[in-house]
């Protein structure tokens, strides 16, 4: 693929999917306008060291230690310590997409020229990517301010050569071995330079941005399974007339509704009960489009924020060039509170939040489907035999069991702080534990998808030979490519987890696309 070049300014969502996976291996390089920049950057950081003058992080310790004055050849050392007595995290790995993506942020960030890095450092990291060298970092330890010290150290850690990382195969080996193999020298970090690679918000953004991309594949998919359940209840497509949309113009609404109107339109399903004389239909029916419009609409937000975020320079202290054609070393260096997580936590809560919501209705369609005495005359339970087999009974129990333990993840972390270094980080964003307990948002809601998928797929089988609309008899189609129907009880996990894989790969969505 073509090269990345990054430049601290215009990195887009779509291509940090390319790169954190690994079967697209997009390499990513130094953008040449930007490593001018970040040298102009460093020549102040190095101007301030070479006259011994106090700056936060570079002449000084971190932290509440913050007023103990770093001279000489401690500085180096200095670095080493910073990066090893703050990679305390715990728990189980990231993934190595999750990883990867975190390692192109920080390098992103670190190229806007602000963070007066060498460019070394910054190659480095691209050539670990290029490469396929994934460092080894745990899943806990953040609260989301200074930034994601913990995750970060840890790709710090591998930078130096020490730590673990994750080989091309997914095998847990020593940084040393890994870069060795990769043929990548290990850096020896100078001043600075450890505090920029640990203060930021990588790791939080690496995961919000990999999920947001999930979850707009999954409202797409739900406009397309929604509709499959709309047209096996025999519901009507009033309710998505484009008059209703525009009285209440939520962009979301409206991009929604028009889905299903082109999504239903020419079913014979839909033409077999238009004079059946019911006016309207349950909530989870008539509103799909104000619900999975509020969630497009949510996911609008967050995609901002992130794309902000993933653009912005955000260690502390942060360098500023007086010239920005000069390499004179003549600058400023400014500590802030860049590294606060306050605004990804709230984004990324507010995901968990729109994302349960749409299990939840999922759920409720699902159960009209599946409950003789709402399913417009389907089977109980959609099972061939009622009664000798039991149909989907208890997969609308998990699917239960996942849009409930969305409610309890739903909660926000966000609302939370802790003080923490002795009171000098008295207030923080817990960004970092709303992130990972969106993974287990989403990983739910799309199961929750799978099960309705199956269970839409197998309603819209009974009303044979009436056919549902051309849209979604595609995606009935691509279903049944995964997942037979079910003529009698079987074992359905194994169904779930491949209609899952076909929700998370597009496939579904495409239907709308």
């Amino acid at each position: 693929m073509k090269a990345l070049h990054i430049n601290g300014n215009d990195l887009t969502l779509e291509a940090v999917r390319e790169v954190a996976h690994t079967g697209v291996r997009r390499p990513v390089l130094l953008d040449p306008d930007a490593r001018e920049a970040v040298n102009r950057a460093r020549a102040v950081v190095d101007a301030l060291v070479a006259n011994n003058k106090i700056s936060y992080a570079i002449t000084t310790g971190v932290g509440k230690l913050s007023d103990v004055h770093i001279v000489g050849d401690q500085v180096r050392e200095l670095q080493v310590n910073l990066v090893r007595s703050h990679a305390v995290g715990v728990g189980e790995p990231l993934s190595i997409p999750d990883t990867r993506a975190m390692m192109l942020l920080r390098a992103n960030s670190l190229s806007k020229g602000n963070s007066g890095v060498r460019a070394i450092t910054i190659d480095t990291i691209c050539e670990m990517l290029n490469r396929g060298v994934t460092p080894m970092v745990p899943s806990q330890g953040s609260v989301g301010a200074s930034g994601d010290l913990a995750p970060l150290a840890h790709l710090a850690l591998a930078l130096i050569g020490e730590g673990e990382c994750f080989d091309e195969k997914g095998a847990r080996i020593a940084s040393a071995e890994a870069l060795k193999r990769a043929q990548i020298k290990p850096l020896v970090l100078e001043a600075k330079e450890a505090v920029s690679l640990i203060n930021g918000t990588q790791a939080m953004l690496a995961i919000g941005a990999l999920m947001l991309l999930a979850a707009e594949t999954l409202v797409d998919t739900a406009d397309v399974i929604g509709a499959m359940a709309c047209d096996a209840l025999k519901g009507t497509n009033v309710a998505f007339d484009e008059r209703i949309q525009k009285a209440r113009p939520h962009a979301g609404q409206i991009k929604t509704a028009a889905n299903l109107r082109r999504l239903l339109e020419q079913s014979e399903i839909r033409d077999s009960h238009r004079e059946c004389g019911r006016v309207q239909d349950a909530y989870s029916l008539r509103c799909i489009p104000q619900v999975h419009g509020a969630v497009r609409d949510t996911l609008a937000h967050c995609r901002g924020v992130f794309e902000t975020e993933m653009n912005s320079a955000v260690d502390n202290p942060l360098v500023f060039v007086k010239n920005s054609k000069a390499m004179d070393g003549e600058g400023d260096v400014l500590s802030g509170g860049n590294f606060h997580g306050q605004p990804l936590a709230f984004a990324l809560d507010f995901l968990a939040i729109a994302l349960s919501a749409l299990a939840g209705i999922s759920e409720r369609r699902l159960e009209r489907m599946v409950n003789p005495a709402l399913s417009e005359g389907l089977p109980p339970f959609l099972a061939p035999g009622a009664g000798m087999n039991s149909g989907f009974m208890m997969p609308q129990v998990t699917a239960a069991a996942l849009v409930s333990e969305n409610k309890v993840l739903a909660h926000p972390a966000s609302v939370d702080s802790i003080t923490t270094s002795g009171n000098k980080e008295d207030f923080v964003s817990m960004g970092m534990i709303a992130a990972n307990k969106l993974k287990r948002v989403v990983e739910n809601t799309r199961n929750t998808l799978a099960i309705e998928a199956m269970a839409a797929a197998q309603a819209i089988d009974f009303l044979a030979p009436l056919k549902t609309s051309k849209p979604l008899q595609q995606a009935h189609a691509a279903i049944r490519a995964v997942c037979a129907t079910m003529e009698k009880d079987r074992v359905m996990y194994q169904d779930f987890a491949r209609i899952a894989e076909l929700i998370a790969s597009g496939k579904v969505a495409e239907v709308v696309r």
